[in-house]
């Protein structure tokens, strides 16, 4: 029996139907305990969990600032109360105010002055409405005076932002006391298994990047040398490809069906690289070496211009010696954005932000060079603890000989994040293969602040 098992049936017993985010809410459990809880009773029978996606609706800068300074529409409507007249206005009460005193029915205009058509108890309410709107969409998102949001998102003073979250349901089935569940037993104390912390900064990192609109990439860890190389103007001469750094499989596979896509990364070789390119090559099997296949093949998939950003966590394989710093299987964090209007700046904003919600406020980086990337560089965070900076990953715009050949755009902005490295900074290890020892007091003790 899974603790929180007994607590989210008592609360569905009577709610039936609950988020994974509400029940831990009300029980005052971690998110992780109610998934474990929630995924025991499934099997049981108990619950059916299902996914859905919520609109969020949160106030922009310009509605933030409206709350602090006052909407127009109220300024114009103590204006009229003191006869005023519409060459009193402010250019803003001009502009906005005026419009929606009117639509509210706060005001009138009659020969050039402000008229009140309302009570000023009638209007206090309608303020104390938008202002207690505001902070119900501060604090959640989610409507309660749909009215009053309706009339905010009219004015474009909200965002949306669709999350999923999972949803838990009582089943209806029977809660036995012989030889079933019973909710009249308390769980002895006993050691509780938890999430390993490589797998919570995975799903940690996974929400930042969703919250920040990106869509997940998925694929294989077995790839072609195209994709893996090829794809991605690397030579088929280069050091990489070497068996000393690629650990390559028996067999071959066949090269992607869209011919046309096959003959332009063969021209930006032959051209770019002036050597006569391999299709028997570019067919081998390899572990992929990177998570930046998973790119290309995404990118081989547009099929228009618009702007679009993906994301990757998964592991990759090198085929070097392993020490107290490398290993020869890891996870890397893999990400795109497709814009024509994508600049180098706008790249070093999103790695500052993803490591400020890592909790790296200070973020620096280096000019560095990578094949399929140029301009490049790599990414520093400062390790407060340790008082030092550290190298975490690199990133840079694609090669046009890379974005052209697979989807005909250019820029894109790219990057490969390692995932151990600041793990092992937050759990303050020096040698990364503690993170994969099977040792029971380290998962015990290990403590990820994220």
């Amino acid at each position: 029996m899974y603790r929180g098992e007994k607590e989210i049936l008592d609360i569905l017993l009577k709610e039936k139907r609950l988020s994974f985010e509400e029940l831990a809410d009300r029980i005052g459990m971690s998110l992780d305990t109610i998934r474990r809880a929630a995924e025991s009773l499934k099997e049981n029978g108990y619950l059916t969990v299902s996914s859905e996606e919520l609109v969020l609706f949160l106030p922009t800068s310009e509605l933030d600032e409206y709350i602090k300074k006052g909407f127009p529409e109220f300024s114009v409507f103590e204006k009229a109360k003191s006869g005023k007249g519409l060459t009193d206005l402010t250019p803003e009460e001009k502009s906005i105010g005026i419009r929606w005193a009117k639509v509210k029915g706060f005001v009138d205009v009659e020969n050039g002055l402000l008229v009140p058509r309302k009570s000023k108890e009638e209007v206090e309410e309608e303020k104390k409405k938008m202002y207690d709107e505001y902070e119900t969409l501060r604090l959640n998102g989610v409507p309660k005076d749909k009215t009053i949001t309706e009339h905010f998102f009219q004015r474009r003073l909200l965002r949306t932002k669709i999350i999923k979250r999972q949803i838990a349901e009582y089943t209806g089935k029977p809660i036995k006391v012989d030889g079933g569940f019973d909710l009249s037993i308390e769980a002895a104390d006993a050691p509780l298994g938890k999430a390993h912390p490589l797998s919570k900064l995975k799903r940690r990192i996974s929400e930042i990047m969703a919250e920040l609109g990106f869509e997940e990439m998925d694929g294989s860890i077995v790839e072609s040398a195209f994709w893996n190389f090829d794809a991605l103007f690397q030579p088929q001469d280069h050091p990489a490809r070497e068996l000393a750094d690629t650990f390559y499989l028996e067999g071959k596979t066949e090269l992607p069906d869209d011919r046309e896509l096959v003959e332009r990364v063969k021209k930006a070789h032959e051209v770019g690289w002036k050597y006569k390119w391999s299709e028997e090559e570019a067919k081998r099997l390899v572990l992929r070496t990177h998570t930046t296949a998973l790119s290309a093949r995404y990118l081989a998939k547009i099929k228009d211009k618009k702007p679009r950003k993906y994301f990757a966590v998964g592991r990759v394989f090198r085929n070097e010696a392993t020490d107290y710093k490398h290993l020869a299987e890891f996870n890397q964090v893999e990400g795109i954005i497709v814009w024509e209007n994508a600049t180098f700046r706008d790249l070093l904003g999103i790695l500052k932000e993803i490591y400020r919600k890592l909790g790296f406020e200070k973020v620096r980086f280096r000019p560095s060079y990578f094949p399929y990337t140029e301009p490049s560089l790599e990414v520093e965070v400062f390790f407060e603890e340790k008082k030092q900076w550290m190298e975490l990953g690199g990133a840079g715009i694609f090669r046009p000989e890379v974005s052209i050949p697979l989807a005909g755009v250019y820029p894109v902005l790219a990057w490969g994040l390692s995932l151990e490295r600041p793990l092992m900074l937050m759990l303050d290890i020096s040698d990364i293969r503690e993170i994969y020892r099977n040792d029971l007091n380290f998962l015990k003790s290990a403590r990820l602040k994220i």
